[in-house]
């Protein structure tokens, strides 16, 4: 049980910093609802989780590969979030009580995955806090392991079912120009977030 509270600190540790993803899934639980945003935070879960199986296992091989096309990896996350900022500033902003489908669903899964997956150094994070938290020095192989992994999705998942939860209950009080200005402003971050990984990304060249 120890093993696996440090898995769920770990897990907490590296979804609740503020950045572009939280700013994906609030401004989507605020346009959508909760349950666009907390799917959107599954996608966020899902992928710290592959991290922490890359960190926890020690797979060597997908590691350095990761590590190895960090740069490619930040370009593309990058442009997804110019991309996504660019969005905000054409057209309007859904309703406080618009309906999203299946595939709008999936779509949102999908996005903050590949987002969140564009960002290798989430697997250094990890690596980082579960030291600090005493992980290394436990004998990780087999069942511990898999527990280690199991509390860094709880932990992620547990994030955002609090955060977006506090959203989703504030949601109500928003009327469409104060969602819009949010919208805007949310864009406006994302697509600064791009800009300064594109601009990082050149320095390092």
């Amino acid at each position: 049980m120890r093993i696996y509270w440090i898995g769920l600190l770990v897990g907490l540790s590296i979804a609740a910093p503020l950045g572009p993803v939280n700013v994906v899934c609030i401004r989507r639980t605020l346009s959508g609802g909760f349950v666009l945003g907390f799917v959107s935070g599954c996608g966020a879960a899902l992928a710290d989780t592959f991290y922490g199986v890359v960190a926890t296992f020690g797979i060597s091989v997908v590691a350095s590969f990761l590590l190895a096309h960090e740069k490619v990896l930040r370009l593309g996350g990058g442009l997804v979030l110019c991309l996504l900022g660019a969005r905000s500033f054409r057209g309007d902003a859904e309703g406080p009580h618009s309906a999203v489908g299946a595939q709008g669903l999936v779509s949102a899964f999908v996005s903050t995955f590949l987002l969140t997956l564009t960002n290798p150094l989430v697997l250094l994070t990890i690596a980082a806090v579960s030291a600090a938290l005493g992980l290394a020095a436990e004998e990780l192989r087999g069942p511990a392991a898999a527990t280690v992994v199991l509390g860094v999705l709880s932990g992620s998942l547990l994030w955002w079912l609090v955060l977006l939860g506090g959203v989703g209950l504030a949601r109500a009080r928003f009327h469409e120009r104060m969602l819009r200005w949010v919208y805007l402003a949310s864009g406006g971050l994302l697509f600064a977030a791009g800009v300064a990984l594109l601009a990082s990304l050149a320095f390092s060249l």
